[in-house]
Formats: structure tokens, C-alpha cells, sequence
């Protein structure tokens, strides 16, 4: 059984209030309740947490490195200005998987570059609530495959 932690960055407990157009009308309680519900499918163990602070973020990624398989991350605005978030990922050794509700490749070009994705197994984007579900499922998929080796 994977342990997985799901890391919400920042303002993401704004979800359902914070620009819907963009973002959608889910909570951060909606999406976690479908994370459960996933997880209990797949036969996951998962820790879920957000974060509005860098070295917050940073800190917990530290704290789960013995206990995590692998880290689903929504770094949010982070995403294109964490040096900090990246260098703790990398110092971790775990799969990370990025994930982001909207498609940060069609909006502002300062959210077209990522200093997560070059220590990530891949990024998941442009998929709302989805987005989160497919980052699960990959990382029980990179458990599971890993753990045949």
C-alpha cells in the first residue's frame, strides 16, 4: 500500500470563492473528499495538506520524506518561483508529480515556465479537480511499478 502525500500550495483553500472561471467551483473539501474516495480504491494510504508559505511547503516535504512513496504537488504560484520547493523535492529522492487545476500553458506567460517540472516524474494541468485524481493514480502507478522491480 503506497503512502502518498497530496501538498496544496497557496491560496488553494480559496478554491470555490477564488475566480471560479479559472479555477472552478470545487472546494478544497471537495477535492480532497475525491482524493479519499480514490485513494480508498486503489488501496492508498494518503496524507493530505496545504500550505500557504514557501518554507512551510519546504519544511513539510522534508518531514514526509520517511514516510511518503511519492508526493502529488500543487505548488501553485510557487510553481514559477520556488527554487527553495524545487531543491527540496530533488533533496527528497521521491517521485513527484505536479499537478495544477487550470492550464498554466494558456494563461500569463510568467506561468508557461516551471521550476518544478524539471525535478517532477511529469506534470498533470488543465484538468480542474481531475488533474489531482490523474496525479494519484500515476503515483500508485509509479509505487506499484517500482516495487515490482
Amino acid at each position: 500500500m503506497p503512502n502518498i502525500i497530496v501538498i496544496h500550495g497557496p491560496n488553494l483553500h480559496l478554491l470555490g470563492k477564488r475566480e471560479p472561471e479559472v479555477y472552478g467551483k470545487l472546494t478544497l473539501d471537495d477535492i480532497n473528499a475525491r482524493l479519499e474516495a480514490l485513494a480508498r480504491e486503489l488501496g492508498a494510504q494518503l496524507r493530505i495538506e496545504q500550505r500557504n508559505g514557501e518554507g512551510e511547503i519546504v519544511t513539510l516535504i522534508g518531514e514526509t520524506m520517511d514516510w511518503a512513496d511519492a508526493v502529488v504537488i500543487n505548488p501553485a504560484a510557487y510553481t514559477h518561483t520556488s527554487v527553495a520547493i524545487r531543491d527540496a523535492i530533488a533533496a527528497t529522492g521521491l517521485p513527484a508529480i505536479e499537478v495544477h487545476l487550470s492550464n498554466i500553458h494558456k494563461r500569463e506567460e510568467f506561468r508557461h515556465k516551471s521550476l518544478i517540472a524539471g525535478v517532477a516524474v511529469g506534470q498533470i494541468a488543465g484538468f480542474g479537480c481531475e488533474s489531482y485524481l490523474l496525479g494519484l493514480r500515476a503515483a500508485c502507478s509509479i509505487y506499484t511499478n517500482s516495487s515490482r522491480s
